[in-house]
């Protein structure tokens, strides 16, 4: 038997991100989830380095590279239409869970059960998930520094709004990687090197 999941994952790169923003560069949905996938892992191990903590570090990133993968059939909802409103939040919600189980239904028996709690939120993997969305913001607001150098002031605003997130969701890791990684962005390659 032949399976889709994998040549529908791949449709990744297809779809733009960013789609009511004026982009200098376009970000891809693939791109995008690699970017999560990595600050996922890094919160992670800033977690049990810094903090303490016994985190799964390599589940962190998968959960990363899959945290969109339901955009792939829903498209990527521009955040202020996505949350305008609760019933409209409520709506796109039932239909990115109905993606999820579009998507985990492609996969053959076998495979499921590695994938079942990728796709459909465990409870002892809340806390990996909570670092995920905090990375998914951490990722958004690159973009935005990004833009800023290069001259597009389009993201001025949602830069602002997701520093005030990020900081409101009180994630220890996350303040860590704001304050110790965060500013390299702003340099250039040259300041790099």
């Amino acid at each position: 038997m032949v399976s889709n999941f994998f040549a529908m994952i791949s449709r990744m790169k297809f779809i733009e991100r960013w789609s009511l923003m004026r982009n200098s560069r376009q970000e891809n949905l693939s791109e995008h989830s690699l970017e999560v996938a990595m600050l996922a892992h890094a919160l992670a191990v800033i977690s049990n380095e810094r903090l303490g903590n016994n985190l799964n570090a390599e589940k962190a990133a998968v959960l990363g590279i899959y945290h969109d993968a339901t955009e792939i059939i829903t498209g990527d909802m521009p955040t202020p239409i996505k949350y305008f409103n609760k019933n409209i939040q409520g709506a796109f919600k039932e239909v990115e869970k109905d993606a999820a189980e579009k998507l985990f239904c492609m996969l053959p028996d076998y495979l499921k059960k590695y994938y079942e709690d990728i796709f459909f939120a465990s409870e002892e993997d809340l806390y990996l998930r909570k670092l995920v969305k905090a990375a998914d913001k951490i990722s958004a607001l690159i973009k935005c520094i990004e833009e800023e150098k290069a001259g597009n002031r389009e993201f001025v605003l949602a830069k602002k709004s997701l520093y005030d997130q990020l900081r409101n969701m009180k994630l220890k890791e996350a303040d860590i990687f704001m304050e110790e990684f965060l500013p390299a962005y702003n340099k250039t390659l040259d300041e790099l090197n």
